[in-house]
């Protein structure tokens, strides 16, 4: 039989009579960088996706389902030993997660082979959306270009005539860069490459000061954003330079950055401000269960789990259907974001919101400030042979 849910993880051996009988779980592998500087960006992901299984009452499809748990360090080497234990020992029926382009690219050779469905809640690397494209990968987020891609527009609209670029030097933030020039018509100063996970940043600070760029772009995520943007701050330059970022001032860096964020701009396809029924509805939940703001990768892990209950309700426990109900599952469900399905290539096709980080109530909020692409579909779609 081709059946999704004979993978069981048992809680429980009950007999009744002469019969040994089991609750079957659906089995999600979750992996994500859960310690080190990028632990707030999984961990995110992760409450998300929880949050969303509990209003499930613990169900993904009717059938009671059970989370594994891996850390990926942020590294591909570790990524991939996790992808091979939730496939090979834990049989998984879906992996969620992969937080990182780099780790999603180091496991993606197994991650094709097995065939099991991966639901990526924090990358779009173009490789995966282009050429590359698999049926049974999907993000759930975003592809790597998108957000960075309306900055651009946004900045080129704005007339801003001479931009400085930095991003940290792995798929990503290539991908972030060439979302940004592919909008901008403008003069590119100077692009930079630092790091993964550099602390400090005040060499390249000093370097972007004497520039005589009009504003910089930049991507960092997680902890290095919340570095990057103090620095920025200490430099004496918050006010003076004008910052367009992408996930760099988020609901997850925000709460330590507070006022050094005041006037940065930021492209997302989220944030908690989205006056949507359903945004509503997560924002109020995730913060009475987590005492915090949820950002735009606990929206995805959201988004994620809800999309999952629907496709394995469609696939009605057969996993050769499983990939495909993913898909239609994407054009179904109402996400927390707005408007979303899933391109012909498996990335989202979506709007991409400009947010300013403004001083409110006597405290840092964003607020809305422009839609600068509306159901966006990426450039790699036209090579996807899907």
């Amino acid at each position: 039989m081709n059946r999704l849910f004979p993978r069981v993880a048992v809680a429980a051996a009950l007999t009744v009579g002469l019969c040994g009988l089991t609750f079957a779980q659906t089995k999600i592998g979750f992996v994500a960088p859960l310690s080190g500087p990028q632990a707030l960006v999984g961990q995110d992901q992760l409450d998300g996706f929880l949050l969303a299984l509990d209003q499930l009452g613990g169900k993904l499809g009717g059938q009671p389902a059970a989370v594994v748990r891996e850390d990926d360090q942020l590294k591909p080497e570790v990524g991939q030993q996790a992808v091979r234990k939730l496939i090979d020992r834990d049989k998984v029926d879906a992996i969620v997660g992969l937080s990182f382009s780099n780790v999603l690219m180091g496991s993606l050779p197994r991650l094709v082979e097995s065939g099991v469905v991966t639901i990526a809640t924090n990358a779009g690397p173009s490789p995966i959306a282009g050429a590359q494209c698999k049926a049974n990968l999907f993000s759930m987020a975003w592809q790597n270009d998108g957000a960075a891609e309306a900055m651009g527009k946004f900045v080129q609209d704005r007339g801003i005539k001479r931009v400085y670029l930095m991003a940290p030097n792995y798929q990503a933030g290539k991908d972030m860069l060439a979302g940004f020039k592919r909008h901008y018509k403008g003069q590119i100063v100077d692009e930079v490459y630092t790091q993964v996970n550099q602390p400090d940043y005040s060499a390249e600070i000093a370097q972007l000061q004497a520039s005589g760029a009009e504003a910089v772009f930049v991507f960092y995520p997680g902890g290095m954003g919340i570095n990057f943007v103090k620095q920025f701050n200490q430099a004496g330059l918050t006010g003076k330079l004008p910052m367009y970022s992408v996930f760099t001032v988020d609901g997850t860096t925000l709460p330590s950055l507070r006022d050094a964020a005041v006037g940065v701009v930021g492209g997302a396809m989220y944030d908690a401000s989205l006056d949507t029924p359903e945004n509503r509805k997560f924002v109020s939940a995730f913060e009475a269960r987590f005492k915090r703001t949820p950002s735009l990768y606990a929206a995805a892990g959201y988004d994620a789990a809800n999309v999952l209950d629907l496709a394995f309700k469609k696939a009605g426990g057969d996993a050769s259907k499983l990939a495909a109900s993913v898909k239609a599952a994407g054009s179904e469900f109402k996400s927390v974001r707005g408007p979303f399905r899933f391109g012909k290539n498996n990335m989202p096709v979506q709007n991409y919101y400009a947010f300013e980080t403004v001083r409110e109530g006597g405290k840092p909020v964003t607020r809305q400030i422009g839609v600068p692409l509306t159901a966006h579909v990426d450039p790699y779609a036209a090579q996807c042979t899907l």
